[in-house]
């Protein structure tokens, strides 16, 4: 970034590949509000800004008769230098209707493996990784999908230097709050949900 006194403006640079020196750290962030998600894919659009390399896994999320396949933050991604994503979500909502509880799962087991692999070896196509964001696995967690000890297991054996992010869950990950660097509860103070009003593309998708 350039500041130009004479506007009071200030410009991007290119994005050139880079390395953090102060990463390492674990995340987590949890709670009955809006935005976990979004807070960590938007920490992780912050960290490829400078160059760094992100990877997101997400579990839980793999489309509903209300909300897209193929989501927002997939074409934002896919469009950011430097930042990938992979899903391991199963259709539906788990628990809910005639959604395939085996079959989430499963998926978030699969999910979960995945994460084990790139904590223990941080390194997709020859680059090495700095922020591993680990979406929804709180919540599996909670719902008995995976172990919490799973969750626990996959920060203490965390690379040195990978800086890991665990989104998820409304009910507070105990398990994680003396493994955790940071801790975040977003609370539901109003959301348009309770009213009626659906998930909306653009800004839940």
């Amino acid at each position: 970034m350039t500041r130009d006194d004479s506007t009071d403006t200030v410009d991007a640079q290119p994005i050139e590949p880079s390395a953090p020196e102060e990463f390492g750290l674990v995340q987590a962030f949890w709670g009955d509000g809006k935005g976990k998600s979004t807070a960590a894919m938007g920490m992780g659009f912050r960290a490829a800004g400078h160059g760094y390399r992100v990877h997101m896994v997400q579990l839980m999320k793999g489309g509903t008769s209300t909300v897209e396949d193929v989501r927002g933050e997939y074409n934002a991604i896919a469009e950011m230098p430097r930042y990938s994503f992979e899903n391991s979500g199963h259709y539906g909502w788990h628990g809910f209707g005639a959604s395939d509880d085996d079959e989430h799962e499963a998926r978030a087991r699969g999910g979960l493996a995945r994460a084990r692999e790139l904590v223990d070896d941080p390194e997709i196509d020859g680059e090495r990784v700095h922020m591993l964001i680990v979406d929804e696995i709180l919540y599996a967690a909670n719902r008995g999908l995976v172990d919490p000890g799973d969750v626990v297991d996959l920060i203490e054996r965390k690379a040195d230097g990978l800086e890991l992010v665990l989104t998820g869950g409304h009910e507070r990950p105990d398990y994680v709050t003396d493994h955790a660097d940071l801790v975040t509860e977003i609370r539901k103070g109003k959301h348009p949900i309770d009213a009626g009003q659906p998930a909306r593309k653009g800004t839940e998708y």
